[in-house]
């Protein structure tokens, strides 16, 4: 076979696999191992190419983000952070229309800074944020909705999981991908609470909600000591990572490092961290580091197996042939994004598609760093969206309320979703947005 219709055939084949539930990094692997054997006609050849794939993809020093901000995130979590969050985000939107609803989206962005994981921030805010939205009177729908939508945002805000990846895969700087992503996730989180003002005024049955004084009244006024008590530790791993990598006193490595040493610390401090929380704190995390890194070693193979076939070169070449510009490979790539959305999840789409057209964005004379944060975001609408929706069913699978359906989650995380390609739109008009700070 031609390199053509072995690189072809490999992504149509893995996409199968992957639809019928053989894991991803396993098809990767294995289809990217039987392309190379049958491309080549020897199976020395593809054992070196896998071999080499495995030593250079977890040798260098940034695969040692994965762990130490997973550590981070999942500390977090144990310890609570979530939930203090939410209280003082209550606090402050209350006593709007609404406002609940905002709450979630503010704590969200705040939680999303220290943990850097969706599935997180969908687990923690389904336990806090839904009963107390249902208690005042929110419909199912947009109290599950919200939380769905807003925790997309842990894949953006950094330290993003996600653009550690991209950053891997299109070999970026991790600490110019966290910088971009700083001004897009707080757009993005302020359009979905503009979003929730709007639906609350011209949509309310949608919204549900008792009267805002009804909530504040029924609810106990924090003081300022009780705030400063809640949010400080938050903010002091905030200021510790994003501030150490933003001014250069800490590599992203040294960053997650020193977020895990104070995530650990302040667990410990505020005595919520058990011997026992411990060790599933560890397990978890050793979990989430080997699957992520054996996914990013089948990547490799994968994108080696590309190049063998020369396929990207060729898919460049094709689209150069089509006289694409920018916008037209846009609109494309933003479809192609969704639509995968819909059926695997962001990593994988990172590690499949990407590849595919980082040299056809450098010809168009596009920003890498620029084109991680679209894709990102391009992604994660697919979280919110049927069959898929990867946030929708981990929100299914740890609300204690049966009467709330997975229709109820992905009707309710529509709205989202819209204002999340709305402002991936906005993004792509306007690359500065996500480049401003570098």
């Amino acid at each position: 076979m031609a390199g053509v219709e072995v690189g072809i055939a490999s992504v149509l084949v893995i996409l199968v696999l992957i639809y019928t539930g053989i894991h991803v990094a396993v098809a990767l692997g294995l289809v990217s191992f039987v392309g190379v054997w049958i491309y080549r006609d020897s199976i020395d050849v593809a054992i070196s190419l896998l071999t080499a794939a495995t030593h250079d993809t977890i040798a260098h020093a940034v695969f040692a983000n994965i762990p130490l901000f997973a550590l981070m995130g999942i500390v977090s979590s144990e310890i609570g952070l979530g939930s203090d969050v939410y209280r003082v985000a209550d606090q402050i939107f209350r006593r709007v229309r609404g406002g609940l609803g905002m709450a979630t989206v503010a704590a969200n962005a705040l939680f999303a800074s220290i943990t850097g994981s969706s599935i997180a921030s969908a687990s923690v805010f389904t336990r806090i944020a839904v009963p107390e939205m249902r208690r005042f009177g929110y419909t199912r729908q947009f109290s599950v909705g919200v939380v769905a939508g807003s925790s997309v945002l842990g894949m953006l805000i950094p330290p993003s999981s996600m653009l550690i990846i991209y950053a891997i895969v299109a070999e970026q700087s991790v600490g110019h991908m966290f910088i971009a992503g700083f001004i897009p996730g707080v757009l993005l989180a302020t359009a979905f609470i503009l979003g929730i003002f709007l639906m609350a005024r011209l949509t309310p049955n949608f919204i549900g909600g008792h009267d805002p004084a009804t909530i504040a009244s029924e609810t106990p006024d924090l003081g300022v000591w009780d705030i400063a008590r809640l949010l400080l530790p938050v903010l002091f791993l905030v200021v510790l990572v994003l501030g150490g990598i933003y001014t250069g006193w800490f590599s992203p490595e040294e960053a997650g490092a020193a977020g895990s040493a104070g995530a650990l610390a302040i667990g410990v401090l505020k005595r919520r961290l058990t011997w026992h929380g411990f060790w599933r704190v560890l397990v978890e995390t050793g979990q989430i580091t080997a699957a992520i890194l054996f996914l990013i070693i089948s990547a490799s193979m994968y994108s080696r197996m590309l190049g063998v076939a020369a396929l990207p070169t060729l898919f460049s070449d094709w689209l150069a042939s089509m006289n694409f510009g920018m916008t037209e490979l846009m609109v494309i790539y933003v479809v192609l994004m969704v639509l995968l959305g819909t059926i695997i999840e962001t990593a994988s789409i990172i590690l499949i598609v990407v590849p595919l057209f980082l040299s056809s964005v450098e010809a168009l004379g596009g920003n890498i760093v620029w084109f991680g944060i679209v894709t990102v975001i391009g992604a994660e609408i697919g979280l919110l969206t049927p069959p898929l929706g990867i946030s929708c069913f981990t929100i299914k699978s740890t609300i204690r309320d049966q009467s709330i359906t997975l229709a109820h989650i992905f009707t309710g995380a529509f709205p989202f979703a819209f204002v999340m390609l709305l402002v991936l739109i906005l993004i792509i008009a306007f690359p500065p947005l996500s480049l401003a700070l570098l």
